[in-house]
């Protein structure tokens, strides 16, 4: 897989989400994803973004295009924080759990959005959400 045209994106504030959401629908309309593809992308992108402001207490988004070894395009966003860490993994992917006062949709939801999603976390230490979605 190569990268280019990579957006790093602070994200400290509300406003910081908003231009995650932009810099994702701009990489995914310049990789030609569907408009409903372009959609689930921008979420997904939504979602993980507040969530790194609000359990990660701010980080930043890598907006990247991508390749992969056969041509196809597809966006990948990578989000990181250096805030608490997910003590359980399964149990915060799971649709309706939160450790805030939202509607525990945020992580699980987005996994459903993506063709891709990983997560690395360590306790004490950060979190680390990349996703990638592919043109079809």
């Amino acid at each position: 897989m190569t990268a280019s045209g990579d957006t790093e994106i602070p994200i400290e504030t509300g406003d910081d989400v908003v231009r995650v959401r932009q810099a994702a629908r701009a990489a995914a309309g310049a990789a030609r994803l569907s408009l409903v593809d372009q959609t689930k992308v921008v979420t997904a992108a939504s979602e993980l973004a507040r969530n790194t402001l609000v359990y990660g207490g701010g980080g930043v988004a890598r907006v990247s295009q991508v390749t992969d070894e056969r041509g196809k395009a597809g966006v990948r966003i990578v989000f990181h924080d250096d805030g608490p860490g997910i003590p359980d993994v399964d149990l915060a992917l799971t649709d309706g759990w939160t450790s805030g006062q939202g509607l525990g949709l945020g992580l699980a939801g987005a996994r459903r959005l993506v063709d891709a999603f990983e997560l690395e976390t360590s306790v004490g230490v950060g979190t680390t959400v990349t996703v990638t979605k592919w043109r079809r």
